[in-house]
């Protein structure tokens, strides 16, 4: 029938009951007609007591002892599932992650996969037997045989590299909630279960902490088109599919550390509009995507800086055909936008600026990796090409140039990351992370993020090589970097046009990221770097939302209508997300939710 390969977590194998309940249901797969890998966690909080044992040994124990003890959980359960499979007559065996030949790199407590030698496991697959993996764990390339860990997620990680290697049918994840939800259900409980979900859409959610799937598992299995779906170990649903278009042919060498970057796309076809202090206020974004949308004016990229004394810039492109339209929008709306504390201010500026191109890279690989922005700024100051917007998301990167700079950056892009011309990619290609999902509503899910942090740096000069040198340095010191607003507002500062940029790091980063820039403020001509640890953000993911105005502007309005200040606005095709203030979260996550119809009449019991 299938090969398959199963990944059961850490509550789905809690106890001796639960780990022979899931031997039942792996005997009854096989009794199908399937071939069967399961990959399992540790039982329940097991790792958790093997962490406070050597915490209560060391302040600070050596990353490779702790490989060694907490790589023990995992055999535990291999051991007890296949006891359980044999019980029953159903010939198993266990194995490690070195026994199934999960060769990692050398770095202990967050190895990354290069390859699985398959033979051993294929051998035992067609002995008849049920294979019960150790998930989370591997061994070191080198020739000392390491053994390592895969960190957080890993069990996941592990099951999808196998069913890669292994060319399986599908892989399973079980777990303890029904599937994929459309938000968190211990915030909504009227959160719905979607039955499909792209890769794509799944990256955004589970790098927003949606904790169903590690987003390194989502990467694997969008890289090498592996099918997952995501069900209850307690029930028999069919859980949420999520789905990728047949990838190019990869190789299984270096499966996770591989290139980060799939492709260069490009677009020639844009224009900026932007709004120059507007109000720091409720209802402002609303008001203005409002009326674009009612003036169906179809929106690319969308960011709202940081607020200087009692406003803020906000910025969006359109292709060059509505460009008249947008800015006549702009341009009607901009004197309502007058700041009612300040009655003699001047009204809201509106810049046009045609000449420009975007030019992004994608690929599910930069997640996680801090460099690769990096890297992309780093290489158009090279190309001497100045970045005027940027928007990031966990599969792409897109930057705002001048237009006479768009095939210097391109071509630059292409021999940094290594892309051949075929993989270049214009609007008319139609990329793969813009294509629509079967989703009824534009908007799959919502998220949201408590821990990040925001940096602001004040007046930093307007310049090819700024960013390059700004996210090279957080790059070298590992700290990853997500929502990036540069300011459009331009100030000449002694002869020098300078522009604020703002970040958000993760919160275990803020003070670090604080410290290692003002360092070097004085001497790259920065201002003030200020730290703010009061913030969320609320995203809205949906393939659907590519070409329907009306989204953010629902987004926005929703926010107003509860008296939720958008603070800073960040987008992708596939995103929108907005950082309000921290004790706002939870609440703009409920009717952000609501407002997009997302509930449905279940409430959903999350196991403790």
């Amino acid at each position: 029938m299938a090969l398959i390969v199963q990944k059961f977590g850490g509550s789905s194998v809690g106890s001796v009951e639960r780990i022979q309940a899931v031997a039942q249901r792996v005997y009854k797969t096989v009794k199908a007609g399937n071939s069967l890998v399961v990959v399992v966690s540790a039982m329940g909080k097991t790792t958790d007591g093997l962490v406070k044992l050597a915490s209560e040994i060391s302040h600070n124990p050596n990353r490779r002892e702790m490989d060694m003890l907490l790589s023990t959980g995992e055999q535990v359960t291999i051991a007890l599932l296949s006891m359980a499979l044999q019980e029953l007559g159903q010939p198993a065996i266990s194995m490690t992650g070195a026994q199934v030949g999960i060769v990692t790199e050398a770095e202990h407590t967050r190895a990354r996969i290069l390859h699985i030698e398959t033979d051993r496991l294929l051998r035992h697959i067609h002995q008849g037997k049920v294979v019960v993996v150790a998930g989370f764990q591997g061994i070191s390339s080198t020739g000392d045989l390491e053994i390592t860990t895969l960190g957080r997620g890993g069990s996941d990680t592990s099951a999808v590299a196998i069913a890669a290697a292994i060319e399986a049918d599908f892989c399973e994840i079980y777990t303890d909630v029904p599937g994929i939800l459309t938000t968190d259900p211990r915030l909504v409980p009227e959160a719905q279960l979607m039955d499909a979900i792209t890769c794509n859409e799944m990256l955004e959610l589970a790098s927003l902490g949606a904790k169903v799937l590690h987003p390194r598992s989502v990467e694997i299995a969008r890289n090498y088109g592996v099918p997952l779906v995501v069900r209850s170990s307690w029930t028999e649903d069919p859980g949420t599919w999520v789905t990728s278009l047949k990838p190019q042919e990869r190789s299984l060498v270096n499966l996770e550390i591989a290139r980060s970057v799939d492709a260069v796309e490009f677009d020639t076809n844009q224009a900026k509009v932007a709004l120059l202090r507007v109000p720091d206020k409720p209802g402002v974004a609303a008001k203005l995507f409002g009326e674009i949308s009612r003036q169906n004016v179809d929106v690319d990229l969308i960011i709202q800086s940081i607020h200087e004394g009692n406003s803020n810039d906000i910025a969006f492109t359109v292709t060059t055909p509505i460009l008249k339209r947008a800015e006549a929008v702009a341009a009607a709306i901009a004197p309502a936008l007058r700041n009612p504390s300040n009655p003699k201010s001047d009204e809201a500026e509106v810049m046009i600026e045609q000449d420009i191109a975007k030019v992004s890279i994608s690929g599910a690989g930069m997640i996680g990796r801090p460099g690769v922005a990096a890297k992309m700024f780093a290489t158009l100051a090279e190309a001497g090409v100045n970045i005027q917007m940027i928007s990031t998301s966990e599969v792409k990167v897109s930057c705002v140039v001048d237009a006479t700079d768009c095939d210097r950056a391109v071509a630059a892009l292409s021999n940094a990351f290594e892309i051949a011309v075929e993989e270049q990619h214009s609007p008319l290609s139609t990329p793969h992370s813009v294509l629509p999902t079967q989703h009824s509503h534009p908007v799959c899910g919502v998220a949201l993020d408590m821990n990040q942090v925001r940096l602001g740096i004040r007046q930093v000069p307007d310049k090819a090589g700024m960013a390059a040198k700004l996210f090279g340095i957080l790059a070298k010191h590992n700290i990853s970097v997500d929502m990036i607003i540069q300011s459009q507002r331009c100030r000449i500062i002694d002869g020098v046009p300078k522009r604020d940029i703002a970040f958000t790091v993760p919160r275990m980063d803020g003070e670090t990221a604080q410290k290692l820039l003002t360092q070097v403020a004085a001497e790259l001509g920065w201002g003030e770097v200020v730290l703010d640890n009061a913030i969320a953000k609320v995203s809205i993911v949906g393939a659907g939302m590519v070409g329907q105005p009306g989204v953010a502007a629902k987004m926005f309005e929703a926010l107003a209508q509860h008296h939720i200040n958008i603070q800073m606005i960040a987008t992708s095709e596939i995103k929108i997300s907005c950082v309000v203030a921290q004790e706002q979260g939870v609440k703009a996550l409920q009717v952000i939710h609501a407002a997009f119809d997302l509930a449905g009449s279940e409430k959903f019991v999350v196991p403790a």
